[in-house]
């Protein structure tokens, strides 16, 4: 399709595109937390524009020099153009300010895309320091989009709230509760609905042996959140945190074991309670015997006991590896 010198795909023209501290969760030394990367609360319109053929040197020649700027060229007849702006549109608002999008309709201002020899549209042209440095021709999906702005702008810079949420994780793994709960907390001040921070913060009660204010922590969930995987695992492990403490003595059910290795109700109760005590290996150990004995005891009890340790864990839990290799070459020897 075509109006006047320009179609609807084609090669862009010109060479472009080549390319704890007393109890958790609370204040973190006073003061609001530094934000982000800055730029997400900049206002589209700033962001996003229309440019001439009057304007163009100052928008967007001189004004890369500060940051990239995209230059999309469209018109109003092109229907890949429409499929285009509410992609790349999104990817700018997304971008938290890294680039500008300058959006040039190239009926009413054809002689910059003519001197850049662009023939066909939709086309966009990334401008650095004044000068055009990549591009890319027709309607590409979001993921391509925002692969091409992480080469013009560089990659998104990490947030603080990601920042806190891995190391808490990491402490969370490592045992050390206070200080996780701490970095929960102090995302929970940034952003109160967060809830990857409100299940770290919840799990960090559950291994200080804090059940109450566990529950009490995952209440802050909204309720139309709780299908969020850090909630269900949340969740998961509060539940099973209950069980293994209704359980008692573990040494009973160590010596009921040894007199009768076929007590499988017995390992199955002492691998709650060791997960309970942070020994997963342990409880998955227990619950692969039962397997690997009988596989259909307690309606398959036993596997369905291990899926559910899995989503209390979460996947990336090395006890999760462990436990789906140890499954898999039981079930599949």
């Amino acid at each position: 399709m075509s109006n006047g010198n320009y179609s609807i795909g084609g090669q862009v023209g010109g060479g472009f595109g080549a390319s704890m501290g007393g109890g958790y969760g609370g204040q973190m030394g006073g003061g609001s937390m530094g934000g982000g990367n800055g730029g997400g609360d900049t206002p589209s319109g700033d962001l996003i524009f229309d440019v001439t053929t009057q304007t163009f040197m100052a928008d967007v020649m001189e004004a890369s020099r500060q940051q990239p700027v995209l230059v999309d060229f469209w018109a109003p007849w092109c229907g890949p153009c429409k499929q285009l702006t509410p992609i790349i549109e999104a990817a700018v608002k997304a971008a938290g300010g890294r680039v500008k999008l300058a959006k040039m309709n190239i009926d009413d201002h054809p002689e910059i895309a003519g001197q850049m020899g662009i023939q066909s549209i939709p086309a966009v042209v990334a401008f650095k320091d004044g000068q055009p440095v990549d591009g890319f021709m027709g309607a590409q999906p979001e993921s391509q989009i925002q692969a091409f702005i992480e080469r013009v702008a560089g990659p998104a810079p990490v947030s603080q709230t990601d920042t806190f949420l891995e190391q808490g994780a990491e402490l969370l793994l490592a045992k050390d509760y206070g200080q996780a709960a701490q970095l929960f907390g102090a995302v929970m001040q940034m952003e109160p609905d967060n809830v990857t921070a409100i299940a770290g913060l919840a799990q960090c009660y559950i291994g200080a042996d804090d059940l109450e204010r566990a529950k009490q922590a995952l209440e802050l969930v909204p309720e139309e959140k709780h299908s969020d995987e850090a909630y269900v695992a949340a969740k998961a492990a509060v539940e099973l945190a209950e069980q293994a403490a209704s359980l008692g003595d573990l040494a009973e059910l160590q010596d009921r074991i040894a007199k009768d290795p076929l007590d499988l109700q017995a390992r199955f109760d002492l691998a709650l309670g060791l997960n309970g005590k942070g020994n997963k290996e342990g409880a998955v150990d227990e619950l692969i015997e039962i397997v690997r004995r009988d596989r259909e005891w307690n309606e398959d009890g036993a596997r369905k006991q291990l899926l559910q340790f899995f989503e209390a864990w979460g996947f990336k839990d090395p006890a999760s590896a462990y436990g789906r290799r140890k499954l898999s070459s039981v079930l599949f020897s």
